[in-house]
């Protein structure tokens, strides 16, 4: 069927093209004028028409002929189209997800641009402060005078670094550098009342021997991170948990997650003290209490600041069935 469709419609085109070259011929002839138009461009127009005509006369058969194209014309491309604009619309949340692709990429490189930094330092010596690392802690009192105070603690910072950086050099002074603003900061800062915790930390790695330690100061409000007698986490111990091995997991874990939460409150240790050999008192605890659930509270034993130690003790107590 289709092929005999198309053998009929080049017939019919080849039938009709003479017919219009023919009219537009003798139009021209016959001198014939359209809308006050040159004889020549009538003709020209009726031909262009004759064109049109076979078109529109191949479309219209190919519609009523063929079923296949009736589909594809009233119902594929609108199909297509409609799925097109869906596609386009679930390709922005996409474009998006690039975006913040390549973000991280580009992030990512320069992570692995300074870590070639620090790897070509580290082959020219021995790096004896990390970047980021913290060098100096002291407490910042407002009520008292501020720029002495701070330039007790730079000199004093100053002092610790230079034994640390250039240990044979007794005679070097002022080490530290730090920009001008940040002092400026921190003055405006603290003299809005209330007590601070002054950190000193390394802007860049330092190799032993070097003549300057960049430093960036960070001020933190010294505030009470736990207090004497409060719950810092706690877990619960299942039947399965009452066993040797999963009883120092469960601490190990617990112990972690206090950490974890001191850190979140702004604590400044980088470990927590515990006080008492807790897990004997645990596992005696146990031998004479079975088959309940029970419950791991790690509790602080003293008030501790910003920059003070944690200790805890962890107690084990019954849970009501």
């Amino acid at each position: 069927m289709a092929w005999i469709l198309i053998v009929f419609l080049i017939l019919l085109g080849g039938l009709i093209a003479p017919f219009g070259d023919i009219l537009g011929t003798k139009i021209g002839k016959a001198r014939f004028s359209i809308l006050k138009l040159r004889p020549k461009k009538t003709a020209t127009i009726i031909t262009i028409f004759t064109g049109g005509f076979i078109s529109s006369i191949s479309i219209g058969l190919l519609i009523l002929a063929s079923e296949e194209f009736r589909q594809r014309l009233f119902v594929d491309i609108p199909f297509l189209q409609k799925t097109l604009d869906e596609s386009k619309k679930a390709l922005i949340p996409l474009q998006e997800e690039r975006k913040e692709l390549e973000g991280k990429i580009i992030q990512k490189e320069k992570e692995l641009n300074q870590l070639k930094n620090n790897i070509k330092e580290f082959r020219r010596g021995n790096i004896v402060i990390k970047r980021g690392q913290t060098l100096f802690i002291a407490e910042v009192d407002s009520s008292s005078n501020l720029k002495l105070d701070l330039t007790e603690i730079f000199n004093e910072a100053d002092k610790f670094v230079r034994k640390i950086v250039i240990p044979n050099n007794k005679q070097a002074r002022n080490i530290l550098l730090w920009r001008p603003s940040d002092i400026k900061k921190i003055e405006t800062v603290a003299a809005s009342g209330g007590n601070w915790v002054l950190l000193i930390k390394s802007a860049t790695n330092v190799l032993k021997g070097d003549n300057y330690v960049f430093v960036s100061p960070d001020l933190l409000e010294n505030k009470f991170i736990v207090k004497k007698g409060d719950i810092i986490t706690s877990s619960i111990l299942e039947a399965s948990d009452l066993n040797s091995k999963s009883i120092n997991l469960k601490i190990k874990s617990l112990l972690r997650e206090t950490r974890d939460e001191i850190k979140s409150k702004g604590s400044q240790v980088s470990e927590i003290n515990t006080s008492g050999n807790f897990v004997k008192k645990i596992r005696d605890f146990l031998k004479e209490n079975q088959n309940i659930k029970f419950k791991l509270e790690v509790v602080s034993l003293r008030d501790s600041k910003t920059i003070e130690p944690i200790v805890v003790e962890i107690n084990i107590l019954k849970i009501a069935v």
